[in-house]
């Protein structure tokens, strides 16, 4: 895994990357994963000619710490972009990602990868934050999520019941060419149109050099918005036009890879950075067998639906093992010819096995977090919590006198507490947990500060 000079022949070698990330996506909102409403034929697809992680987790159940994380490769607590008081970055926050971290993008900028980011942001809003002081030679889309920016006489929940969350304009949300405001509030209706035609541009523009495509939708966040050849079309309302939308986009991007001839050197993944927000209602997708959904740490908070494909790199399989989006990072810069920096602590593993010949996972475990709280730890086929929080119920974290144990395995919806009955697997736990607090350092939390 040494570098040195990357000569043409070594490029060659080296995969084409793209990952597809939707915003707010639950488990249960793709085809492949059990949805039999939203059409998702491309997706779906993609999981019948790679793989189906059925045992995937974002990094955090809410947005900033969960981009954080899959872009780090680390724990947000280890990079201060999580809060036990604020969930992610806002407009007037005047902190974001520290310039000591290190990116996927930067990473595989080493081995000359052309690098891309189409779509939201989220790790901070001022110029030093920006996407191409982090990595990536170009940036279109959003710095923060398509609901923020309220410019409406409303109060942010009574907009939910009212007809005024479909009017776009009551959101002055900026849309960002580079480091330049280009549209305000920009069109979210043309929105995910607008870049799957960036990401085919990027595509074809660098199909002769290594590049690294990431792709990070809007939606479905609501507000809910699609392009005329969508809106409407759906059975599953204006939540399921979005999804198809995404879905148009992912077998467009998948036509290009093939038209180009560059199949058997890409890998796509399709993943969500958290469950979905179950507060909005039909708008806010479902979990499917999970219980729980964003903001917090059942599993339908944080296990999202993901699929990998790369006819030169992914054996086709359904993988029920664990994987973490964390595990990107490691990843990618073992197929790129990176050196992992050993100058850190990074949470991600390297998945290049499973995907090559569908091994065992080396990732069996997860910690669950809640800013600088653990909330649950999972080992294998146990998920132990010990704390509880839902981010949109007003109520306080909740220390459990008795905590709750369940086998994912055959109690995915977590239901059956067996916490009474299994001192072998709590002893096992135990002390993976206090190995992983050995290590800990908690770093400065980086969303608290606000413009006044």
């Amino acid at each position: 895994m040494l570098i040195g000079c990357i000569t043409n022949d070594s490029k060659s070698n080296l995969p084409n990357i793209i990952i597809i990330l939707a915003d707010d996506l639950g488990y249960g909102d793709i085809g492949v994963f059990g949805n039999n409403n939203i059409r998702t034929p491309n997706i779906d697809q993609m999981a019948f000619e790679g793989q189906k992680w059925t045992n995937f987790y974002a990094g955090a159940s809410v947005c900033t710490p969960s981009r954080a994380a899959l872009l780090t490769g680390r724990l947000p607590l280890r990079t201060g972009l999580t809060s036990n008081t604020r969930g992610v970055l806002f407009p007037n926050s005047l902190n974001g990602i520290p310039q000591s971290e290190i990116t996927i993008a930067e990473q595989l900028k080493k081995s000359n990868y052309k690098t891309k980011l189409v779509g939201k942001w989220h790790l901070g809003n001022k110029e030093e934050y920006f996407p191409i002081n982090h990595g990536f030679d170009s940036w279109f889309g959003l710095p923060y999520s398509n609901d923020m920016d309220n410019v409406s006489n409303m109060n942010y929940w009574d907009m939910w019941k009212s007809d005024e969350r479909k009017n776009y304009n009551n959101f002055n949300v900026p849309l960002i060419f580079d480091n330049k405001i280009i549209e305000r509030p920009v069109n979210q209706r043309t929105l995910t149109k607008r870049y799957l035609n960036e990401s085919l541009k990027f595509i074809e523009e660098n199909s002769d050099d290594n590049f690294f495509l990431y792709l990070a939708h809007s939606m479905p966040h609501v507000p809910l918005f699609s392009s005329e050849m969508f809106e409407g079309k759906s059975i599953a309302g204006p939540y399921g036009d979005v999804i198809e939308e995404i879905d148009y986009g992912v077998g467009e991007i998948i036509n290009k890879i093939k038209k180009l001839g560059l199949s058997d050197k890409t890998i796509i993944v399709f993943t969500s950075e958290n469950g979905p927000w179950l507060e909005m209602g039909e708008e806010g997708g479902t979990a499917g067998i999970l219980r729980g959904g964003k903001g917090s740490t059942w599993e339908g908070g944080i296990r999202v639906p993901t699929v990998i494909w790369g006819p030169g790199y992914i054996k086709p399989g359904v993988v029920d093992d664990i994987g973490t989006s964390m595990d990107l990072f490691t990843t990618f810069s073992y197929l790129a010819d990176v050196e992992v920096p050993n100058d850190r602590i990074i949470d991600g593993n390297n998945l290049s096995n499973v995907f090559k010949s569908l091994s065992k996972s080396p990732t069996e475990s997860f910690f669950y977090y809640w800013g600088s709280e653990l909330m649950a730890v999972r080992y294998k086929s146990h998920k132990l919590h010990l704390k509880l929080h839902e981010a949109y119920d007003g109520k306080p974290m909740e220390t459990l006198k008795t905590p709750f144990l369940y086998n994912l395995d055959n109690d995915p919806s977590e239901d059956n507490n067996i916490y009474e009955d299994n001192l072998d697997i709590l002893d096992k736990i135990d002390q993976i947990t206090k190995k992983h607090k050995r290590d800990l350092i908690i770093a400065k939390d980086l969303l608290i500060d606000l413009k006044q």
